[in-house]
């Protein structure tokens, strides 16, 4: 389909190069999109929650329009190749999480697994599910705060007292004491 083709190039010229990352992630997002009925979210009409930072979150953001910038692409840490989708529109929301294994660790093997990856039924690739969270709140905008320490400005939920003085991440000491 040239409609298709055409997607999947502006999420490679985005990334920079294929493979099979980031067809996970077009994959995830079109099956996504498709459940949902959702289109491209020019502000924050769709949300994803994202639980790995790798390739495939970069087709995940030229498909929906979910970015960091925007403040409706979160990034919650456990590693897997797994994607919440809400849409603020009508409620409807669809966890995607990809379910083949990869034994791509050459080239040739990587290009095969991608092209199975790009043609293989959702079904194939994906559990579906609908995840128990409510959508994230929508982004907000905080007053800057100019750090006393370094000078730079940061935003008022990122700043920390120490004895009186207002800093930043950056230049607040660290009392974790190992735990």
């Amino acid at each position: 389909m040239p409609e298709t083709q055409d997607t999947w190039k502006r999420c490679v010229e985005f990334h920079g190069h294929t493979c099979p990352g980031l067809a996970i992630g077009y994959r995830a997002a079109l099956a996504a999109q498709e459940r949902l009925q959702a289109q491209f979210s020019p502000d924050e009409e769709m949300v994803c929650v994202t639980e790995n930072d790798a390739c495939g979150v970069d087709a995940i953001q030229v498909l929906t329009g979910c970015s960091i910038g925007k403040g409706n692409l979160i990034y919650r840490d456990t590693g897997k190749q797994a994607f919440s989708f809400y849409s603020r529109k009508d409620g409807r929301k669809i966890r995607v999480m990809f379910k083949m294994q990869g034994n791509g660790h050459n080239q040739a093997d990587r290009v095969t697994f991608q092209e199975q990856i790009l043609n293989a039924p959702d079904e194939d690739l994906f559990d579906f599910t609908e995840p128990e969270d409510l959508p994230p709140s929508k982004a907000r905008i905080f007053t800057s705060i100019v750090c006393e320490e370094c000078g730079e400005a940061a935003p008022e939920h990122k700043i920390r007292l120490n004895q009186g003085k207002k800093l930043c991440l950056g230049c607040f000491p660290d009392y974790s004491r190992g735990w």
